[in-house]
């Protein structure tokens, strides 16, 4: 979802709101109290967020992955789903599913690694280590009560922070801060800012900095495009292109997770063609399009990287061996 203005500033909407707060956490409490909680056999590792919206989850899903391959670790992904139809657990194919059947998101991981969605995750991560997973990537979750998590890192967009640190409705926080800080291990700041709420962080929680770079970024340099994306944020999109040399002559911007009919992608090429520019979108709304219609469509790849890698690996390894 969009996220409202009110929701980066404390004011009189947000405050307005803010008693309809308690009707979320207590729904919330209600459903963490009905919620038998268990755990696979095997090491549960979950990347969420504090927030609603967009603030890089996939990527770092990826680059923990990664982390556990280099040392070793069969990890699997698992996922609810959005926007997918499958009630699972399913293991992914991105051969044949579509993200539609699977949503967006799983869809992008099932090609780095054996992806998973479930909509009862518990089931989901005994399902994975049944299937041969030493651990299993929680691609969001964190708010989630069904699975227990031996180690859970917080995404943040250093340029949103948490907004204006106020729950559902009144602000964009899933959860208190507290509530969520004692959940995690690790906080993984992406970008370069350095939003309010560091400032009185427990010395028990880490920031890990990351940054998001281009992988395929020289095949930009210099082209002009139009540039289209269903994502909660589209404006990082749209900065990694210019970081590249990428000559942004227009922006069309859907809402986050959109499926894009044929009429609007019809619309999208004829107003590329008028501008003599190329279509451009991301690898996660790429997903999104049927696979006859991704013909003429660049995508800029992305990962993530850490200022200080040994920290990441680090903490993973010290989850590992404990017991």
């Amino acid at each position: 979802m969009r996220a409202p203005d009110f929701w980066q500033a404390d004011g009189f909407w947000a405050k307005a709101l803010s008693p309809l707060s308690l009707l979320w956490r207590a729904g919330a409490g209600i459903r963490a109290m009905k919620t038998t909680m268990r755990h696979p056999g095997c090491k549960v590792f979950c990347v969420g967020n504090f927030t609603i919206g967009g603030a890089g989850k996939t990527p770092t899903a990826i680059a923990l992955y990664h982390t556990l391959h280099h040392i070793g670790i069969n990890a699997h992904f698992l996922s609810r789903g959005y926007g997918g139809r499958e009630i699972g657990p399913h293991r992914v194919d991105p051969a044949t599913d579509t993200a539609s059947d699977v949503g967006d998101e799983p869809l992008l991981l099932a090609h780095t690694a054996t992806t998973w969605v479930s909509r009862d995750r518990g089931m989901g991560a005994e399902t994975a280590r049944n299937a041969g997973a030493d651990a299993i990537i929680m691609d969001d979750g964190l708010q989630n009560p069904s699975v227990i998590k031996d180690c859970s890192f917080a995404v943040v967009d250093s340029g949103f922070g948490i907004g204006n640190g106020r729950v559902i409705p009144a602000g964009p926080m899933r959860e208190t801060l507290e509530q969520g800080l004692a959940k995690v291990h690790a906080i993984i700041l992406i970008g370069d800012g350095n939003p309010p709420f560091l400032a009185n962080l427990p010395a028990s929680v880490p920031v890990l900095r990351a940054r998001v770079v281009p992988c395929n970024g020289v095949e930009f340099d210099g082209r002009r495009v139009l540039a289209f994306a269903g994502i909660a944020r589209p404006a990082k999109f749209h900065d990694s292109l210019r970081t590249v040399g990428a000559n942004i002559v227009a922006t069309v911007d859907f809402a986050d997770h959109h499926p894009f009919r044929p009429n609007e992608l019809a619309d999208l090429r004829q107003r590329a063609a008028a501008l003599n520019a190329d279509l451009v979108t991301t690898e996660k709304d790429l997903m999104r399009l049927p696979v006859a219609a991704r013909n003429g469509i660049s995508t800029l790849g992305i990962k993530l990287e850490f200022e200080a890698p040994d920290q990441l690996e680090k903490i993973i390894k010290a989850v590992l061996s404990d017991g």
